[in-house]
């Protein structure tokens, strides 16, 4: 409910627009988008005006939304693929930023109060950090209603806290972390962190610092035994964002059983070199994460419990593999690179063909740098991606020498979930394969 609507009037006018109207949030922002006919803007940007600039947030809907995060919290554990990614990042960035759970702990929604909600939105939803986004509306339009309806949004104490100076002020503490003492960067951080004032809080670095998590789980409800590796990724600035993403897509992979066709990525390194070598494998895919100052990137798999220790050993194995140009017939060639490219381009032009995904991508450019990188300038930089680049962003990233750079530890981050009795020490197999630094 807000100042101005009560709930069932909300529900009411979103009943009646129709389209596609919701709320996300990322670890990195909250956005509130909606799909609707061009002649109803005026009525979705006053809603989320009112929502956004004006909620009552009473003490029954606090509790009502509490005993819902509960209940999909409880879904959400019973389902390895969801809250696993979540653990990963609380491994790789422990007490800091991108670790920060991105959904509520238990013990947290106890204490979860209106006052709270109140003072989160009164520090942060501020103009400078706010983007509205739109497409297929005229622009004239959409700044005239941007003015109507968040016009009067209070300006942080000298605009301290917008979004692109915040960005580039903690990209500029993540170099200096980069260049000094690794020990006294982290002492510093968290020396910080007992501050906590907005603007801290806003240009703080992500700092990977890797580690370890293994989660017992026995029952018939779990059968396979999941493991997750992971490095330090490239954020968006970086120049090597666009080969990094490509060996995401030239690793590819997928579930054991999979209808194929076109664009499934049926001959990309994981299903190749793994789902059709071996048959306890369950799945085995490649991920990569990607954030404004960091980015995890691995490969996560599944298989059933005795055959745990060889899937760290076959995860491992194609790790190091694409990170050199010594193995003959395994090396990464220029037909496996080419492909990779061309479904990436492929998969990126795709996408933007969806409204929705055009909106969030602009929001998103625009909120962290100010402007928007063109889709024809993405497209060349993936073109001049040869083998060699790539081979040197993946030992970058595998080998832990992002860390040169970012501050981070350099080691891998390991998170597996399943009957762990016979699992032997993975980070000696990491260490085999010369992968990370300081395992």
């Amino acid at each position: 409910s807000t100042n101005n609507r009560t709930a069932d009037e909300i529900v009411s006018e979103l009943e009646s627009l129709g389209g596609n109207i919701m709320c996300s949030s990322s670890r990195e922002s909250i956005m509130y988008q909606s799909a609707i006919f061009s002649q109803d803007l005026p009525r979705v940007l006053s809603l989320f005006s009112d929502v956004i600039c004006h909620p009552t947030i009473t003490a029954e809907e606090v509790d009502e939304q509490r005993q819902t995060a509960l209940y999909e919290l409880q879904e959400i554990w019973s389902k390895p693929e969801m809250i696993l990614p979540e653990i990963l990042h609380t491994a790789a960035y422990q007490n800091n930023t991108l670790g920060n759970p991105l959904l509520c702990p238990p013990e947290n929604l106890e204490t979860m109060s209106q006052q709270l909600i109140h003072d989160y939105r009164q520090t942060w939803y501020r103009p400078e950090r706010m983007v509205i986004a739109a497409c297929g509306a005229e622009h004239d339009q959409v700044v005239d209603l941007a003015q109507q309806y968040f016009g009067d949004l209070p300006k942080s104490e000298d605009n301290s806290l917008d979004s692109v100076q915040t960005h580039l002020e903690a990209l500029k503490k993540q170099q200096q972390a980069g260049q000094a003492d690794k020990t006294s960067f982290v002492k510093s951080l968290f020396s910080k962190q007992q501050e906590q004032t907005p603007l801290a809080l806003a240009t703080q670095p992500a700092h990977y610092t890797g580690g370890s998590s293994f989660l017992e789980a026995t029952g018939p409800d779990s059968p396979l035994t999941h493991v997750y590796v992971a490095f330090e990724g490239v954020s968006i600035d970086d120049a090597d964002i666009y080969a990094l993403t490509t060996l995401q897509i030239l690793l590819g992979g997928g579930g054991s059983f999979s209808a194929g066709g076109p664009g499934k990525g049926m001959y990309s390194r994981l299903f190749t070199n793994v789902l059709n070598q071996h048959y306890w494998v369950e799945s085995c895919q490649s991920f990569n994460h990607c954030y404004t100052d960091s980015g995890l990137f691995g490969i996560a798999g599944s298989c059933r419990p005795e055959y745990a220790n060889a899937l760290v050993e076959v995860i491992c194995r194609e790790l190091d593999l694409v990170a050199r140009s010594d193995v003959g017939r395994f090396a990464v060639t220029d037909v496996e690179l080419n492909r990779a490219k061309n479904q990436l381009k492929s998969s990126l032009l795709m996408n933007l063909e969806s409204r929705m995904v055009q909106l969030e991508d602009l929001g998103r450019q625009v909120q962290v740098h100010g402007k928007k990188t063109g889709i024809d300038e993405m497209l060349a930089h993936i073109d001049k991606v040869d083998v060699d680049e790539l081979r040197r962003v993946a030992a970058r990233v595998v080998r832990g020498a992002v860390s040169v750079s970012s501050g981070g530890s350099g080691k891998a981050t390991v998170v597996v979930q399943g009957q762990l009795q016979g699992l032997t020490d993975v980070n000696k197999t990491i260490e085999k394969y010369g992968l990370g630094s300081g395992n």
